[in-house]
């Protein structure tokens, strides 16, 4: 199996390095192949300009810097977001990221009022994330990060494609105990992805 897993986090000794670090290592035990795409480590520019955005429905965007990224969802198999949740969404890195990559002529076709899609080769899509609100609250909030992965950009993938979602909630108080279970949770999760 061939995993993306693409990585959101500025801070480079933050609790979702970590995540990222047990993820590709289990990953790896299992002898998937894994490309590990660190969008802050890359400089990646979320920003969409004036021009990319005409041009959006009729063609992917000319930017030499997002050709790597295109090659890598036409690589994958299946595709791990690890990232954290910021005002109960996605950071604007990975929703820019989103915007730019799964692109015109890249995740899809667009024609005579369809879209078709170009990711049915993505049978499996990951979620883990961390955030600072209770459970209860994120899910009176609606839960938008998950809705935007699990949701919208899953319909482009394999129509079974399998998904998961594990978040590590009340980030914020967490403890050296509550993290280090949480990592127990994702080795478990991955070992059965």
């Amino acid at each position: 199996m061939r995993v993306l897993v693409v990585y959101c986090h500025p801070v480079p000794e933050s609790f979702c390095a970590a995540i990222r670090d047990t993820a590709v290592d289990v990953l790896k035990a299992r002898g998937w192949a894994v490309r590990l795409l660190d969008l802050y480590a890359e400089k990646f520019d979320p920003v969409m300009g004036s021009e990319e955005r005409r041009a959006y429905n009729e063609r992917a965007p000319e930017d030499p810097a997002l050709k790597p990224h295109f090659e890598h969802l036409a690589w994958a198999e299946a595709i791990l977001f690890i990232y954290p949740t910021w005002w109960y969404g996605l950071p604007a890195m990975l929703k820019g990221w989103l915007d730019r990559v799964w692109a015109t002529d890249v995740a899809f076709k667009l024609g005579k009022g369809r879209i078709t899609s170009l990711m049915t080769h993505v049978t499996k899509v990951g979620v883990i994330t961390t955030c600072g609100a209770p459970t209860w609250w994120s899910v009176v909030v609606g839960q938008p990060g998950r809705k935007t992965l699990l949701r919208g950009m899953r319909a482009l993938c394999a129509r079974r494609c399998r998904t998961f979602f594990l978040a590590h909630y009340l980030m914020d108080a967490s403890t050296p105990r509550t993290r280090a279970a949480f990592l127990v949770k994702v080795r478990a999760k991955l070992e059965r992805f």
